[in-house]
């Protein structure tokens, strides 16, 4: 937050006119003490007669007073220095409350200032004196004085003693006036004059030596009506009036301006809510029993902002009247402040509770200043719960201490020898280091550019650092580098930016290799993994994945017109392995010639590798092909070889016997030899019965 941000100056201006006289219509009841009644009218109702005597409504002015005062506590209890407020009470003319002197910034100089203005008078004449405009001229003109820094800053710059060049003032403040208006026009009219009286401020400041320009103004307006009354002034959000003017207004009942000047002071502090919840308490009627209640503080909003970046993370809730979120945190065990709970501190920042007079805020801070500390706990979306900020005292002031809820640097380094745990054993620390040597800066005695080295080597840091796995277990190329030699020499190459035709014939043979092993079924000479990804895959699931991360690696890499040959040729092979997932950049740009050599791939149905023979004759004809330095690409190689290979072979014999253009009939004889065999099987049953009835001939006649 910069020294000369909107907030170092802000100013209040009170309307004290005779409207502001009247009942905010919010009625508070009292409790009468028991045994000593009030004198009571027989003639009326007892029930209506005590309802009537026990309770009373704040006016208007008795409601802008305490909630501006809060507004100020609030700033002055989080900042203590630098944050100057001030008030203006505004009638037939302007009241001067305090100044920018820091001995009159304190509540005990505000309150009996405003104890000796009082309560408007309801019975005052009428006149067109009575106006918050006085109190808006009497604004510009504090915002035009120079406070003790600011004078301090312009000395020091009339002595010389700032650069050349250096901006001497910076001058800038907001004006929150808290008023009553008819209607929109009204309120445009109010914000006309403010801009007019504004400019002429300005205008009056360049000849003067002892007033300072205004580089901007925030205006916001509050416009207050009773209780359950409409107002005819409609909310409207920041504007820009002009370049050195932004307004805002904010229409609000009474009972609920302390409401809305806590949702402001947030966003004009950048503050932020915190309720710790369930704290325990004994009850003040009973000593035995204790309840718990929720305390609401307010903090900077780096407390939050610190620990996972931003406040969405974190649980919320919003109080009933509230129009702002507050992060719900729950109170744990409390105990001593120690060292130990200090070391993981991420941010401090001072807390000021939002009800200083409730029983639950005085009793949290009377148990904060006793030297005790609480930690309070958030859920996580895993389920369980962490330990996110700390509540201690130092010195008088209570602070919110945000802690680290992920590995701190202060722990011991990751051991490589300590598996069991849960610790992770597997970081790529050699490589790391690597990778760190490999982008130092090193000193140039010549500086040509040194901002276009600098984006160079940004750039450079950038491209090789989008994918770098943290841990062997997550990766599958870098396992290999260790037992297939051609990996490295691979990597080597892929990473050079320069890449040239030789490089890129060499990194083909190394895809060559790879495409070999995969069509032979070879095992992959993983190391132990520690039973990662890989447990229960096949070996055509293996070289899938092993094509997609070198696919990744070479996209990153990605410089030249070598690299998305290369890629081209690792996308073929993915596919050969059966993975229909790829997709190249450039499938609209290929001709019918190659989109039918990548249907007939070297992997499909109708030609496959024989033997290793056929094998070691494709490797040796792919070699030669490379070795001559045409432009031919690896798919063509491949291809043309499986086709020389196909067409050795004896091609099926229902096409060579069938005509062109009729249907191959399989299997022509199958019908002829069921009749064949139907046939013996009847005249073997007619030789039996004939050989039986001879035989019953015989028997008849003996």
């Amino acid at each position: 937050m910069s020294a000369y941000d909107l907030n170092q100056k802000t100013i209040f201006v009170l309307d004290h006119t005779q409207y502001f006289s009247i009942s905010s219509e919010d009625y508070i009841p009292l409790e009468l003490l028991k045994g000593k009644p009030g004198i009571i009218d027989p003639s009326k109702d007892a029930t209506a007669v005590g309802a009537s005597d026990v309770q009373f409504s704040k006016s208007l002015w008795t409601c802008s007073v305490e909630s501006s005062i809060e507004y100020c506590r609030i700033v002055w209890d989080l900042f203590p220095r630098g944050k100057l407020v001030r008030f203006i009470v505004s009638d037939t003319a302007a009241h001067i409350v305090n100044t920018w002197n820091l001995t009159t910034q304190n509540m005990s100089h505000v309150l009996n200032a405003m104890a000796l203005v009082g309560v408007p008078q309801r019975n005052a004449m009428q006149s067109s004196d009575f106006s918050v405009i006085h109190g808006l001229r009497a604004a510009i003109e504090a915002l035009a004085e120079p406070t003790e820094s600011q004078l301090a800053r312009l000395q020091e710059g009339d002595s010389g003693g700032l650069l050349s060049g250096e901006n001497v003032m910076l001058n800038k403040g907001r004006v929150i006036c808290i008023t009553s208006a008819r209607d929109n026009s009204s309120m445009k009219s109010l914000e006309d004059i403010f801009h007019t009286v504004l400019m002429q401020q300005n205008t009056l400041a360049a000849t003067q030596r002892k007033m300072i320009h205004i580089d901007h103004c925030h205006l916001v307006i509050i416009n207050v009506v009773p209780l359950n009354i409409d107002s005819l002034v409609t909310n409207r959000g920041k504007i820009d009036l002009s370049p050195v003017l932004s307004t805002e207004i904010h229409t609000t009942c009474a009972p609920n301006i302390s409401n809305k000047l806590t949702h402001l002071i947030m966003s004009h502090y950048d503050l932020a809510s915190t309720t710790v919840t369930g704290i325990p308490m004994k009850e003040e009627q009973n000593a035995n029993s204790s309840a718990n209640y929720d305390v609401e503080i307010l903090h900077a909003r780096n407390a939050h902002t610190s620990i996972c970046g931003s406040e969405a993370l974190l649980p919320t809730s919003r109080k009933e009247g509230a129009e702002y979120e507050t992060v719900t945190l729950k109170w744990c065990t409390p105990r001593g402040c120690g060292s130990s709970d200090m070391q993981p501190c991420l941010a401090q920042h001072r807390v000021t509770p939002v009800d200083v007079t409730s029983r639950p805020s005085a009793c949290l801070i009377t148990f904060l200043l006793n030297g005790r500390s609480v930690l309070l706990e958030m859920p996580r979306k895993t389920g369980g719960k962490t330990t996110s900020h700390l509540l201690s005292a130092r010195g008088g002031e209570i602070f919110i201490h945000a802690l680290q809820i992920t590995r701190s640097c202060l722990e011991d380094l990751p051991s490589i020898s300590e598996g069991p745990g849960g610790r992770v054993t597997d970081y790529r620390i050699s490589d790391f280091a690597s990778f760190i040597k490999a982008h130092r800066f090193v000193p140039l005695k010549a500086k040509p550019k040194p901002e276009d080295n600098l984006h160079k080597a940004r750039e450079r840091l950038q491209r090789r650092s989008r994918y770098f796995p943290l841990t062997l277990n997550t990766s599958l190329i870098y396992n290999l580098q260790r037992n297939l030699n051609w990996v490295p020499y691979f990597l080597r190459k892929i990473s050079k930016e320069d890449m040239d035709k030789a490089d890129e014939a060499q990194c083909q043979q190394y895809i060559f290799e790879l495409y070999t092993a995969a069509s032979r079924g070879e095992p992959l000479p993983f190391p132990n993994m520690g039973g990662g990804r890989l447990k229960g895959q096949k070996k055509a699931d293996q070289y899938k994945l092993i094509c997609a991360e070198l696919e990744v690696l070479i996209r990153a890499y990605a410089t030249t017109s070598h690299h998305k040959v290369i890629l081209e040729s690792v996308q073929n092979v993915r596919a050969a392995c059966g993975d229909a997932t790829v997709k190249t950049e450039n499938d609209g740009s290929r001709d019918s010639t190659t989109k039918a050599v990548m249907r007939d791939s070297p992997m499909s149905p109708p030609h496959s590798i024989e033997s290793s023979s056929s094998g070691s004759s494709l490797l040796k004809t792919s070699k030669r092909n490379l070795s001559s330095g045409g432009q031919r690409s690896l798919l063509d190689i491949v291809t043309s070889t499986e086709r020389s290979q196909s067409a050795k072979r004896v091609d099926f014999s229902g096409r060579l016997c069938t005509p062109v253009g009729q249907i191959a009939k399989l299997y022509p004889d199958f019908g002829n030899k069921e009749k064949d065999t139907s046939s013996a099987a009847s005249s073997a049953s007619a030789t039996k019965e004939e050989g039986l009835s001879i035989k019953l001939e015989l028997g008849v006649r003996n």
